[in-house]
């Protein structure tokens, strides 16, 4: 899994990206070996005007599925991006397993499929049963 961390607007510390790697790796790790690249892009949402509100984009790009894009801003950079990191894991769990399965996830109920209505417990046709008026 490889990283690409830019800071646009602002200079990039040391301690920032240590935190963004941290974070990402507590969610990402599990499925490293289906991501290919994560850019993150951190920012002030209203530039050199100053104001309350920085943003987080990440874009995570997978192997054989496609990629997921997150954004988030608020006031507090640290607090954006330990948001975004978590609905990054969460959005790229949800991208692997609808990849790995389809639009349908398995179900236990065909395991555990009741006769039809009409027909005796052993399936046989000729067993049916009237319904009761």
């Amino acid at each position: 899994m490889q990283f690409d961390i830019q800071s646009l607007d602002f200079p990039d510390t040391a301690a920032l990206t240590s935190h963004t790697r941290r974070r990402l790796g507590f969610g990402l790790t599990r499925h490293a070996d289906r991501i290919s690249r994560v850019v993150v892009r951190l920012g002030d949402e209203n530039g050199p005007r100053g104001g309350p509100d920085k943003f987080c984009r990440l874009q995570v790009t997978l192997v054989d599925a496609p990629q997921v894009v997150i954004r988030d801003c608020g006031p507090d950079l640290y607090s954006v991006i330990d948001r975004a990191s978590d609905r990054a894991s969460r959005a790229v769990a949800k991208q692997l397993e609808r990849n790995r399965f389809g639009r349908q996830r398995p179900s236990l109920s065909g395991a555990l499929q009741l006769p039809a209505e009409g027909l005796a417990p052993s399936g046989d046709p000729a067993a049916r049963t009237s319904p009761a008026r």
